[in-house]
């Protein structure tokens, strides 16, 4: 799909210097542009690209002055960053822009949907699902019995959505996704055996949220593990039976919370942390990479190490950590000239 800069001009709300009739039909790094593409400046330090780029159109803050000739049709706006994620924002919109239902795919008794549906081919959908306006499900997904899935959701290809799963408005699901699988509870027995303990809760997912790729989000024992309003999840994170994570909380990828832990809001979370079961996270608490959290954190508090503590407290200690190859060649020097 082309586009003239003097469309994408009325998009962004921003002035055209150059050619208006300028068309472009792909995207493109300013120092990679090249016919047919449109970029971005908002860095000053790329500045000395838009001299060379040959890229087709270039989006410019209004403050933007030139100091020789560009090739390149400038669109000057308020702010070139935030006009080309909105863009973005508006190109990914476009390419989702699918509807209908593929075939072969498999829609069960009882199930309703709203209009614009995309179902891609090789899709199962379970029994009396609910499935709410311009949804869209890609090739060869699994949607199990009694799933309710809200307005204006995504669930790229591969996803297993399982039975019982509730998932709200404008949530974004990625490729290998897996909800809604048994929780980890296995009973010891006597003779040294683990019994399987039948999990028959379910993972509820409330709006606005995305999760990423190859993550697993497992169904509650009873009751329900719930992702609130507002939370990203990276590439494969394990959030465990009855987990509860609070609204707005962003976690980096591989990390694993094991079960009933609650998690509040705001939180950030770095890759690879392991957090223990059944403790309590506060609102806004950071936690650094690779932190193992093995007790509750009230709120507001910044931790890291394994296991994890204050991160002033941390950053100090390494720093003595550092110099202890120094610290004990002087107390050897000690020792000799003390004989």
């Amino acid at each position: 799909m082309k586009f003239t800069a003097e469309q994408i001009a009325g998009i962004l709300d921003g002035e055209v210097v150059g050619n208006p009739n300028a068309e472009v039909y792909k995207l493109a790094k300013i120092e990679e542009g090249t016919d047919g593409s449109l970029t971005f400046l908002a860095n000053p330090k790329y500045n000395n690209y838009i001299y060379s780029t040959q890229a087709t159109i270039t989006i410019v803050n209004k403050s933007f002055v030139s100091e020789q000739e560009v090739k390149t049709t400038l669109i000057k706006v308020e702010d070139a960053y935030q006009a080309f994620s909105k863009l973005l924002e508006y190109y990914n919109q476009i390419k989702l822009m699918k509807s209908g239902i593929e075939q072969p795919s498999v829609i069960s008794d009882g199930v309703t949907y709203g209009s614009d549906l995309y179902l891609g081919s090789f899709c199962y959908v379970g029994q009396n699902v609910q499935i709410g306006e311009n949804v869209k499900i890609y090739p060869n997904s699994f949607i199990g019995d009694n799933v309710v899935i809200g307005d204006n959701c995504v669930l790229f290809a591969g996803v297993r959505i399982y039975s019982e799963t509730i998932i709200g408005n404008n949530v974004t699901i990625h490729s290998g996704t897996i909800i809604g699988s048994d929780g980890f509870g296995f009973a010891p027995q006597e003779d040294g055996t683990f019994k399987k303990v039948p999990q028959i809760g379910n993972v509820i997912i409330e709006d606005n949220v995305e999760v990423g790729s190859c993550s697993t989000i497992d169904r509650a024992t009873l009751g329900s593990t719930i992702i609130r309003k507002g939370v990203k999840l990276d590439n494969q994170i394990q959030i465990a039976h009855n987990v509860e994570i609070g609204e707005n909380t962003v976690i980096a990828s591989q990390t694993g919370i094991a079960g009933s832990t609650k998690v509040g809001k705001n939180c950030m979370i770095g890759g690879q942390v392991g957090i223990v079961g059944h403790i309590t996270i506060g609102d806004n608490v950071k936690i650094q990479a690779q932190s193992g959290i093995a007790k509750s954190l009230k709120e507001g508090e910044v931790v890291q190490g394994s296991p994890a503590y204050n991160y002033s407290d941390f950053s100090k200690s390494f720093v003595h950590f550092r110099n202890l190859p120094k610290i004990v060649n002087e107390l050897e020097e000690l020792k000799k000239s003390n004989k």
